[in-house]
This record gives structure tokens, sequence and C-alpha cells, in this order.
């Protein structure tokens, strides 16, 4: 009975040994699937090449995020257009097909309304100004308008100031745009910007500006710096008007679908990621405008640099009795 009593004791003994060692072994085998959790790779669609100033924030972005997880997420930039042109991009984001995009601020008018307010003319009273409202709370409050529509707005990367230019005379003045023909893109707001200095406004497809200002069809058009250089149109418009009428922002979006997935900790990274890569795409964009714009005045182009844009301000006030109710809380928020 004793040997019996004995033999049951050692078995009892031996079968808590084992079980205490798979208990260690479980606990240390979660720590290390922890450790050595699958990396999960996401796709970011940028139609920009690949050393544009919005690529260059795409990839700060992604190494930023991929710092914060510790490695478990990964995000793949593809510029170039590779995965569409922006409105499919946008489309495929709300499918959930892509998880990570960077498209301009108009086209996401479809899908929130007030986002229209950061095209309005002369907005801002400055550069300074501006980027402290859309890096704070106002400008997260402005993305959140797109909750509910698939898309979960991240950040505002940079695309500079557009300005009019043409090829008749210098333009330093309301008055001296009285006349001119100028190509814009098809919207009513563009139309009616233009329209209130005095212009003529004449909706154009953007790969057929440079031939229209060529022949004379048209005598100016608007944009920023790297683009009417890059486009070539400094070459048969060399009268470039410095006075920023409108600066509509780039948004780096995520899908819906991929960011409800992420935990509340992963959410503040790829937050805190994008808000970092900011200051990274602007430095970018700033040395591609100054570039850009000694390019163009080597090429011979005249610059004609305005101060005060108070006159111009006045001169588009038509436009904000026109649009501006709709806009006029998130104005009074952008500029108090």
């Amino acid at each position: 009975m004793k040997k019996k009593t004995l033999s049951l004791l050692a078995i009892l003994l031996f079968v808590g040994v084992v079980l205490a060692a798979c208990g260690g072994e479980d606990e240390n085998d979660t720590d290390g699937a922890s450790d050595s959790e699958e990396t999960v790779t996401l796709r970011l669609a940028e139609n920009h090449p690949e050393d544009y100033p919005t690529t260059i924030g795409d990839k700060e972005f992604a190494r930023l995020v991929e710092e914060k997880t510790d490695g478990r997420y990964e995000i793949e930039v593809y510029s170039g257009g590779q995965l569409g042109e922006e409105s499919e991009v946008l489309e495929q984001l709300q499918l959930g097909t892509i998880e990570l995009a960077r498209v301009n601020a108009i086209p996401l008018t479809q899908f929130s309304d007030q986002i229209g307010v950061l095209s309005m003319p002369y907005l801002f009273e400055d550069e300074d100004k501006k980027w402290e409202k859309l890096n704070g709370e106002v400008g997260q409050e402005l993305l959140g308008t797109l909750d509910g529509s698939g898309l979960k707005g991240l950040a505002f990367y940079d695309s500079g100031e557009r300005s009019f230019y043409n090829s008749v005379r210098p333009v330093s003045t309301p008055e001296d745009m009285k006349g001119l023909q100028i190509r814009v893109q098809s919207s009513d707001l563009a139309i009616a910007i233009v329209e209130s200095l005095g212009a003529s406004a004449t909706p154009m497809e953007y790969g057929e500006v440079y031939s229209a200002l060529q022949t004379g069809v048209i005598d100016g058009a608007e944009n920023n710096f790297p683009s009417y250089y890059t486009a070539g149109h400094y070459e048969v418009t060399p009268y470039f008007t410095v006075n920023g009428y409108q600066g509509t922002p780039e948004v780096l979006l995520a899908s819906e679908s991929i960011w409800d997935d992420l935990s509340e900790e992963d959410k503040q990274a790829f937050s805190e990621a994008a808000m970092e890569s900011v200051e990274v795409q602007r430095e970018a964009w700033a040395e591609l405008t100054e570039e850009a714009r000694e390019a163009v005045v080597e090429a011979g182009s005249e610059l004609t640099e305005v101060d005060d844009i108070s006159e111009w301000r006045e001169a588009v006030q038509p436009v904000y009795d026109e649009f501006g109710e709709q806009y006029a809380d998130w104005i009074e928020k952008l500029t108090e």
C-alpha cells in the first residue's frame, strides 16, 4: 500500500512539474508571438513622381508608422499614379481595396461640402496663420467632416499658393486684370474668382493650356511656381503676379475600413506619424518652389510682387457674398 501511495505521489509530482513547465513555456511563447508578430503591409497611392514633395511626405509618414508600431505595420508608397488617378483612388479607398492615399482637397468636396472652404480666395492672413490652423484643432475638426464617407483624414500637406500669370502685361492690381482671358479649372468657384477681378474665365483641361497660351486662345492662367515651371508655361507667359490668391492643400487619407480595424494605440501612432510628416513635406515643397522660382527668373520671367493684398481681397468680396454663407462658421474658425 505504501509503495502504491509513493508511486502515486511521484506521478502527481511529475505531472505538476510538467504542467508548471508548460505554463512557463506558454507565457514565453505569448511574449515571443508579440515580438515576432507578422508585419502588415499597407499601400499608399500617390499620383505625383517619386521625388515630388508629397511623395517625400508620404515616405516620411511610412517611415514613422513603421517606427512607432515597432515594425508591425509597413507602408509601401506607389508614386506616379501606379494605383490610378485621384478619382479612382478615392473610390478604392472607400471600398477598402487601397488602404492609404494622398489627394488634393478639391475632389474631397464630393464627400464633405465643408472642405470647400479651403479654396476660398485670400482666406488666410499669411502662411504661418494658415498652417497654425491646419495643423491644429480646427484642421482636425475639418478633416473630421469626412468621417462616415469611407475616408479618414489624417493630415494636410502643402501644395503651395496659386497666382496669376499672363502673356500681355505685368499685373499688380485687380484693375490690371481687366480684359484678360484666364484659364481656370472647371468649377463655379474658380470662375467666380476670376470674374470678380474683372478678367474673363475660360474653363479648360490642364493638358490643353500650353498650346492655348502659345496660340493666344487665352492670355493667361493661374498656378504655383513649380507647375508654372514644369508645365513650361513660363515660356509663353512671362508675367507672373506673386500674390497667392488661393492655396488649397493636399490631404493624407486612410480608408475607414482599415482605420476601424486599428487598435487605439495604433490609431494614435498613425495620427502622430501623419502630423510629424507634415514638416518634412513642407520643407520639400519650399525647396522645390524656390528652385522653380529661380529657374523662371533666369529664363526671363518678370515677377510682380504684391505685398499688400487688401485691394485684391476687396475685389473678391462678391465671391464671399455668393459662396461665403455656406462656409461662414469655418471661415470664422480659420481666420479668428
